[in-house]
């Protein structure tokens, strides 16, 4: 696998195309409305590359768990109870072998609407992500698409034991579910029982009549690892989770013979690959053994080999086994450099203390976390902002987008990991809607009919052909298509290495290593790469967001590693010259300038608007 930087740009279908901007919280799909696989039209295609896309993570394609009926279509009703929001979790996956409905124009065909959104992708020079839940599905699963002679999902299993390998799920015998205390067990009762009876059987009664209280016998274990029949609010409550051999009471592990779960998920990976996608991103793979990793990437890619595999994975611990054994291509490097980013521009902005998990943070800081990695760092996904993650302009992260440019060009530059944008990202989106079931926490909702405000004006505005963005939103967008074009198109940030200078400026006078850091990137020719220019790309961060000029040493060693001749003099050109990065009381310099490096010498770095500075220099 060639190492070189890549973008993604993940979008919800669902809410990329929903322009109405009166949607209501807790909406049903007749109120609220939803976007279709079609209103990602060649254009819209067209318009997304603006950000440099190679790829789209279409999120939750896969039919899941809804409190819509859609039984007109032959589909089954799922059970309000064990739905979270109206339109439900795109990770309570309903059926595998099927797209969500609410997605096609036609439901009848809303296969072949999908394959034609992959065939639209593709023609536009970007490839498909989708995602692949391996380790739990919705307490509802039936798959009514699933090709002949496939199994359904515990058809086979035996439910008199709490686990056998060939199972699965995991069991609690002789024990039914009890939903009491699931967060809309009360009013569900009182709706469809105003006499205040549950039912003829208590919390335990069947729900064939869609006015009885969800059943379950016996229960199930629960996603999150919950194994208790009395799931709470917190808990996964809507899916199930997924027995691939090991013994949660042991911790033992019985993979021979293979599980049948192991047989039927790489059934499952094989039909989708068979639809031309390109890529999954594999929902919390930490929590599925990496041996089945191993042996079923293995064998995808054994017919798919250009496919690529994205893991979810929280744990640092796990990350080498699971790239070097599990076969992964990338992994979520949420709490390494996305943590440290958003901490230190919390602590840059004042605002340290006042959140979850954030505490005063250096800028310096980020040279250890991103070296811990070794040899694994070109292996992450950088990110600012995810459908888990608060948006950056929320109340709850920075409160504006423009405070974290600095983390931008860090997470997008500092290595040749590939970088992903969710959509609304670039047009900073604030997330303080409140959409139903999230309520207002500072992120998009994935489990209500709603729309981004934002996305909404842009995709309205595409399609009167006139621009409906704020003066904020046009501003912040072409910031990002600036500094994702420069990533992708130049050498020394989309193939090079990285040089940290900031461990050699922390005593430089007026250098601030609490809020600022600086690195350099390299491009050379090489036998591999021959195409490559001599070139070297210089970046600094303010974390303040604070325009001026900062003084940078270049140690003796960066010259002697990379064959740099000191004294030479150098073409240095500014990446972000122009009127967007003008800060009005400007810095005299011209886009184009010479200078002459010496070992341990100084040299002046204009930080522009934003508090950034990407500067070029070619050595040949």
């Amino acid at each position: 696998m060639k190492e070189e930087k890549f973008i993604v740009y993940q979008l919800l279908p669902r809410i990329f195309g929903n322009i109405n901007r009166e949607c209501i919280p807790d909406g049903s799909l007749e109120e609220n409305g939803t976007g279709k696989f079609s209103d990602i039209t060649d254009g819209m295609l067209e318009e997304i590359k603006k950000l440099s896309v190679s790829h789209i993570w279409y999120t939750g394609v896969i039919e899941h768990a809804t409190k819509t009926d859609f039984t007109r279509w032959g589909i089954r009703k799922d059970h309000p109870l064990i739905v979270k929001g109206e339109a439900g979790s795109p990770y309570a996956i309903k059926d595998y072998y099927d797209v969500n409905p609410y997605l096609a124009d036609d439901p009848r065909n809303r296969m072949k609407e999908f394959e034609a959104l992959v065939e639209r992708t593709h023609r536009a020079g970007c490839k498909v992500i989708i995602d692949f839940v391996p380790n739990h599905l919705a307490r509802g699963y039936r798959s009514d698409s699933r090709p002949e002679g496939v199994e359904e999902f515990g058809e086979s299993d035996n439910k008199d034991v709490f686990f056998d390998p060939q199972n699965n799920f995991y069991y609690l015998p002789g024990t039914p579910l009890d939903v009491s205390r699931l967060p809309g067990y009360v009013a569900f009762c009182q709706a469809a029982h105003p006499s205040g009876e549950p039912g003829p059987d208590g919390p335990a009664s069947s729900c064939e009549d869609a006015g009885e209280v969800y059943r379950e016998y016996p229960a199930r274990a629960t996603g999150n690892d919950c194994f208790s029949s009395a799931p709470g609010g917190m808990d996964w409550y809507e899916t199930v989770k997924l027995n691939y051999g090991v013994d949660p009471a042991t911790g033992a592990s019985h993979f021979d013979p293979l599980p049948r779960t192991w047989k039927m998920m790489l059934e499952v990976l094989l039909f989708w690959a068979d639809k031309k996608v390109d890529g999954f991103r594999c929902d919390m793979a930490e929590m599925v053994p990496a041996e089945f990793w191993h042996w079923a990437i293995s064998r995808v890619k054994e017919s798919y080999p250009e496919i690529v595999f994205i893991a979810e994975i929280y744990k640092p611990s796990l990350y080498g086994t699971y790239v070097r054994y599990g076969g992964f291509d990338y992994l979520y490097d949420k709490v390494g450099l996305y943590d440290m980013l958003k901490s230190v521009s919390r602590s840059a902005s004042g605002l340290s203390g006042r959140g979850e998990g954030v505490h005063d943070t250096p800028a310096s800081f980020i040279s250890r976390c991103w070296q811990e990695l070794g040899d694994l760092q070109p292996r992450m996904l950088n990110f600012l902002e995810n459908h888990d993650e608060q948006r950056i302009a929320s109340d709850f992260n920075l409160g504006n987008a423009f405070g974290a440019v600095p983390e931008l060009a860090v997470s997008l530059m500092l290595n040749k990991a590939p970088f992903m944008v969710y959509a609304g990202q670039e047009f900073g989106e604030k997330g303080m809607s409140a959409e139903g079931f999230s309520k207002i926490d500072g992120r998009t909702s994935i489990f209500d009919y709603c729309s981004v405000p934002s996305l909404a004006r842009f995709v309205e505005g595409f399609r009167k052909n006139e621009c409906l963005l704020t003066g904020e939103e046009r501003e912040i967008y072409e910031i990002y298509k600036c500094l994702l074009r420069i990533a992708m198109r130049e050498d020394a940030v989309r193939y090079g290495y990285t040089y940290d200078l900031e461990y050699a400026n922390m005593d430089t006078p007026g250098f601030d290593h609490r809020r600022r850091f600086v690195f350099a990137r390299r491009a050379g020719r090489s036998a591999q790469d021959p195409e490559h220019r001599e070139e070297v790309v210089l970046v600094a961060a303010d974390f303040a967001g604070t325009p001026g000029e900062v003084s940078i040493k270049l140690p003796r060693h960066f010259f002697q590693a990379w064959n740099i001749e000191p004294g030479k003099e150098y073409m240095c050109r500014d990446l972000l010259s122009g009127p967007l990065f003008s800060c009005g009381t400007a810095i005299a310099r011209d886009a184009s300038f010479t200078m002459r490096p010496e070992y341990d010498g100084i040299i002046v770095l204009p930080v522009k608007k934003y508090g950034i500075s990407v500067m070029k220099f070619t050595l040949d």
